[in-house]
């Protein structure tokens, strides 16, 4: 198995609005020719946010092996790009959930610089996914229950203004 950075944290049932489960540094290989963090690399760092939500939600089953094939696949994403990172610079990201259904559930990211101006937007929608059986399936009751508390936290937040865009070229 890929050894990756999982930023673990433990449920406590105190529920940030938004929640920040990650804290990081552009790495060197993730900058590009124009010597800021590459448009890819956005993804990456959003999908750290992706695993330390999940490993927050289904705490303390924080490994794949414990969740027993349990997880979730992303079947869509959009970015937006609003500043730059350069090669070791920190960043924090914000999270919000945004929607959920007994199968799917739809997060919100903010990447933000050490100054706290924004570098990026991620939306992101995750499935219910089995490993074993290689289909959807609903929430664990657990991973349920708590993505309902955090809904309810975070809907006092309202919908971000980047949240359910597409790509167009007229103004928004």
């Amino acid at each position: 198995m890929l050894e990756t950075e999982t930023f673990l944290h433990d449920w406590t049932g105190e529920i940030a609005a938004p929640l920040t489960l990650v804290r990081n540094r552009v790495k060197p290989d993730w900058v590009d020719e124009y010597h800021h963090l590459n448009m890819a690399h956005y993804l990456t760092i959003c999908d750290q946010a992706n695993w330390a939500f999940w490993n927050w939600i289904n705490a303390p089953v924080q490994t794949i092996e414990a969740r027993a094939g349990h997880e979730y696949a992303i079947v869509e994403n959009h970015v937006t790009y609003t500043g730059e990172l350069a090669e070791g610079a920190a960043f924090s990201i914000q999270t919000q959930l945004l929607d959920l259904d007994a199968k799917r559930f739809v997060l919100f990211h903010r990447v933000l610089d050490a100054d706290g101006r924004p570098s990026a937007t991620n939306e992101t929608k995750m499935l219910g996914f089995n490993l074993d059986t290689r289909r959807a399936e609903a929430w664990q009751p657990q991973v349920a229950e708590r993505l309902a508390q955090v809904l309810a936290a975070h809907r006092a937040l309202g919908t971000p203004p980047e949240a359910g865009q597409g790509i167009a070229l007229k103004h928004r």
